[in-house]
């Protein structure tokens, strides 16, 4: 996809962050931008600056883990522009800090519906549409780093499932969307200057209402040397260009990713080492 002109791009999780930083991005390209959020105000700031940029924006409230939500902007999307040519499923918490034996029920539920279904809602909703139109389009899922390896003493477990689950989704969807006019990537971002681990901030009603996590909210720190979002929103778009599968923003991961695929081929290893030892051969099984 290289003409972004008069195209629509709609972002979730559009209120700050990576999210805003795509938007701001597309708008600065030509693009018509629906950008979607839980909170209202966060919005509202968003839509003024990328209405400062020069496009045409909207902002819906959405809560992406709620299928109806997600139906009824997909629809409000599509009435306002006719066609939405990028789909940036983007919207995400953050869930650190504690052990997953310790994590409440609805923690577990609020997580996967925000960083999983979110994801399947936004993607359910538009394939079909593009299909429709025909035109060349792009999704986007917002995965992270975390979704590749688990850090050692931060207890992402939660999240890192989440993350991973979405890597699997965007690998699935890119195989059925082979040949098609539909481009898939997975943006797997590191440290990026938003207030994800402020999370608590944003959790419904319907799943307890906003709180405040200290044992996620201590991490915050780590991320006030990282990228801004508009940095990641110019990776984003060039990947979109190139049609780029795999979207890393940082090289510091490659050690430790490969320190991860060392030893799933040292487990191989050992496969082979049991096989022989029971004269089972390579090629059985």
């Amino acid at each position: 996809m290289q003409n972004f002109q008069g195209k629509t791009a709609v972002v979730t999780g559009a209120g700050s962050g990576i999210g805003l930083g795509m938007a701001r991005t597309f708008a600065r390209n030509g693009m018509n931008v629906v950008l979607c959020d839980i909170r209202r105000d966060a919005l509202d700031d968003a839509l003024a600056q990328v209405n400062r940029i020069g496009a045409q924006a909207i902002a819906i409230e959405v809560d992406t883990s709620v299928r109806a939500s997600v139906d009824a902007a997909a629809k409000q999307a599509i009435d306002a522009f006719g066609k939405v040519h990028v789909l940036c499923n983007n919207a995400g918490i953050s869930m650190h800090g504690v052990p997953i034996e310790k994590l409440p029920l609805r923690d577990w539920e609020w997580v996967i519906g925000v960083n999983m279904y979110g994801v399947i809602h936004g993607f359910q909703n538009f394939i079909p549409h593009m299909r429709e139109h025909g035109e060349e389009s792009h999704i986007v899922n917002t995965a992270s780093i975390g979704g590749f390896r688990i850090q050692p003493g931060w207890d992402t477990g939660p999240y890192s499932m989440s993350k991973y689950a979405v890597v699997a989704l965007s690998e699935a969807l890119e195989q059925d969307l082979e040949g098609s006019n539909i481009g898939v990537s997975v943006l797997c971002p590191a440290a990026v200057k938003t207030g994800i681990f402020l999370s608590g901030r944003s959790r419904p009603d319907r799943m307890g209402g906003a709180f405040k996590r200290e044992e996620s909210e201590q991490f915050a720190h780590l991320l006030n040397e990282g990228f801004e979002p508009d940095v990641i929103g110019e990776r984003v778009l060039r990947a979109i260009k190139h049609r780029e599968f795999f979207i890393f923003t940082h090289q510091w991961p490659r050690e430790l990713l490969q320190e991860r695929h060392d030893r799933l081929m040292q487990a191989f290893d050992e496969c082979g080492k049991w096989m022989e030892e029971q004269g089972i051969k390579p090629t059985e099984g």
